[in-house]
């Protein structure tokens, strides 16, 4: 389908193109905020759901002292799991991706020190990872 341009689209883009303003560097704003932030990286791929659980809530909890902004969990897709009906019950690997979370989002303690948890990432199947945003710690 091919839009016709409109008169009204051709004079705002004389005006734009005519015009002396610069344009904000975006890339440059951007780069400047992630400098700013801290952010860390957990990999829980062949962690038992336990173990996971106790490896994630004792991560928070040291970011968090930390002050820490941001931490990454990777748990992969779960895709080679065994039990994708009931991610508590794999014999050898737990669907981490949604165990995990919902570990966290249970735990009251955790809850206290983190800010948002990115659930858009949790519930995208082509997804196996998760931002933590934390809350500044105040000592």
């Amino acid at each position: 389908m091919i839009k016709k341009i409109t008169n009204k689209d051709k004079k705002d883009w004389k005006k734009f193109v005519d015009s002396d303003n610069e344009l904000e560097n975006k890339d440059i704003t951007i780069n400047q905020t992630e400098k700013n932030i801290n952010i860390k990286l957990i990999d829980l791929h062949g962690h038992t759901l336990e173990n996971a659980n106790k490896i994630i809530s004792n991560f928070i909890d040291k970011c968090y002292l930390d002050n820490v902004n941001k931490i990454r969990v990777i748990t992969g897709k779960g895709s080679r799991s065994k039990n994708k009906e009931d991610p508590y019950l794999s014999k050898d690997l737990s669907i981490l991706k949604y165990s995990v979370p919902d570990y966290i989002k249970n735990n009251f303690e955790l809850m206290k020190k983190i800010k948002q948890l990115d659930l858009a990432s949790i519930n995208d199947p082509n997804q196996g990872k998760f931002d933590i945003t934390l809350k500044k710690f105040i000592k």
